[in-house]
C-alpha cells in the first residue's frame, strides 16, 4: 500500500478537526467558515461535526471580531480565525499588532494563543485590493509568528503546531495551493515552527523560496537540472521565528543565492534573507545574491498585465543562470498578453 495523499485544503481541514477533537478550547470562526463550500473546502463539514457552539460565521466587522477572538484567547480559549483575503484582515491591524502581539511582553502572565488563517494570492480579476502578500509586514512585528506552508504535509503539521502555540500566529495560505496533492500522514503530527526545509539537494546554487513561489522554484529546478545545473532548494515554511542555519550552510557550500519572494521587492522578506547571508557568510559568496519578486507597483487586475507582473519558473531559472554567470534567455520572450499564464498547472506535483 502506498503513502496517503491529500489535497492542501483537506490537510488543513484535518489539522483543525484533530485539534478540535483533542482540545475543547479550540474553536473556529470566520466569514464563510460554516458555509457548505467551507473556505475552498478547508472548513467543510466541521460545523456538522462540532456544532454551532464551536464553528461560527461572523459579521463583516473584522476589527471588532478580531478583538472578540483576542479576548477569548486571553481567558483560556484557543481560537482559529479565518480571513478570506489578507486585505480583509487589515481593518484588524490594531488588535493584531497593538494588542495580541504585545500582550505577553506587556503583562507577562498572559499570552494570546490565537491563529489567524489568512488567504493570499491571485486569480484573474482579483486586482490590487485582493492579491497582496504582506508577510514582511507581519514578520516585522515582535510577538507575531508568521507561517507560510507550501505543501499539504507541512500545511497540516504547521497548522497543528500553530494552534498549539501559546503565541499569536499569522498563518498565510496561497489560494493556488488548495488543489495541490501531496503525501500527508494520518493522525496527529507536528512540524516545528521556525525550521526551513530542504526540498532538493544541489551543489551549484542555493534557491530560497516561500509559499507558492516554492512550486515555481521547483519547476525551475527541474528545468535547470536538465541543463546540468543542480539547485539546492530551501522552503522557508516559517518567517518568524526563523532558524537560518540551513540557509547559511547551503550558501557557504554553493557560494550563490537566489531568493524567490511572493511580494514586492523593496523592503520585502527576500531582502532579510540576503542581509542575513551577507552578514554571516559574505566571505563564501562568489557572486552577488539575486532577488526574484514582484515589481514595486500594485498587483494588476487584468490577465494581460498579470502575465508580466508575476514572476514564474522561467524568471527564477534566468536568475540562477545570471548568478552562475551564464547566458540567460528573456523569460518573457514569446509571451502574449492573452496567454493564460495566470492559471496554475494542477498536474504539477513538485518534489513533495
Amino acid at each position: 500500500m502506498g503513502e496517503r495523499h491529500l489535497e492542501f485544503r483537506h490537510a488543513l481541514n484535518e489539522a483543525v478537526r484533530l485539534c478540535m477533537e483533542a482540545d475543547p478550547r479550540v474553536y473556529l470562526i470566520g466569514l464563510g467558515a460554516p458555509d457548505p463550500t467551507g473556505i475552498f473546502g478547508s472548513t467543510a463539514g466541521l460545523r456538522e461535526r462540532f456544532g454551532p457552539q464551536r464553528v461560527f460565521d461572523m459579521p463583516v466587522s473584522e476589527n471588532a471580531m478580531t478583538g472578540v477572538v483576542l479576548g477569548s484567547s486571553l481567558v483560556g480559549m484557543r481560537p482559529v480565525m479565518t480571513h478570506m483575503r489578507q486585505e480583509f484582515a487589515l481593518p484588524a491591524i490594531d488588535p493584531i499588532v497593538n494588542h495580541a502581539a504585545k500582550w505577553h511582553y506587556t503583562f507577562g502572565s498572559k499570552s494570546a494563543p490565537l491563529v489567524l488563517r489568512i488567504i493570499i494570492g491571485r486569480g484573474w480579476g482579483q486586482g490590487p485590493q485582493h492579491s497582496q502578500s504582506l508577510h514582511a509586514w507581519f514578520s516585522h512585528i515582535p510577538g507575531l509568528k508568521v507561517v507560510m506552508p507550501s505543501t499539504p504535509h507541512d500545511a497540516k503539521g504547521l497548522l497543528i503546531s500553530s494552534i498549539e502555540d501559546d503565541n499569536p500566529v499569522i498563518f498565510l495560505e496561497h489560494r493556488w495551493l488548495y488543489n495541490l496533492h501531496g503525501p500527508v500522514p494520518e493522525g496527529y503530527y507536528r512540524v516545528p515552527l521556525g525550521q526551513p526545509k530542504r526540498m532538493r539537494q544541489g551543489e551549484d546554487v542555493t534557491v530560497v523560496a516561500l509559499s507558492y513561489m516554492t512550486l515555481e522554484a521547483a519547476r525551475a529546478s527541474e528545468a535547470l537540472a536538465r541543463e546540468g545545473i543542480e539547485v539546492d532548494l530551501i522552503d522557508l515554511r516559517t518567517l518568524s521565528p526563523l532558524d537560518d542555519t540551513l540557509i547559511l550552510e547551503s550558501v557557504a557550500r554553493t557560494g550563490r543565492l537566489v531568493v524567490c519572494d511572493h511580494a514586492t521587492i523593496s523592503a520585502g522578506f527576500a531582502g532579510e534573507i540576503v542581509a542575513r547571508v551577507c552578514e554571516q557568510v559574505f566571505d563564501r559568496l562568489v557572486a552577488p545574491p539575486i532577488r526574484v519578486a514582484f515589481p514595486d507597483c500594485p498587483t494588476p487586475t487584468t490577465r494581460a498585465l498579470s502575465n508580466y507582473y508575476y514572476p514564474r519558473a522561467p524568471h527564477i531559472a534566468a536568475a540562477v543562470k545570471r548568478v552562475l554567470g551564464r547566458p540567460a534567455e528573456d523569460p518573457d520572450a514569446g509571451v502574449e498578453p492573452g496567454d493564460r499564464l495566470d492559471v496554475p498547472d494542477p498536474s504539477f506535483r513538485g518534489p513533495f
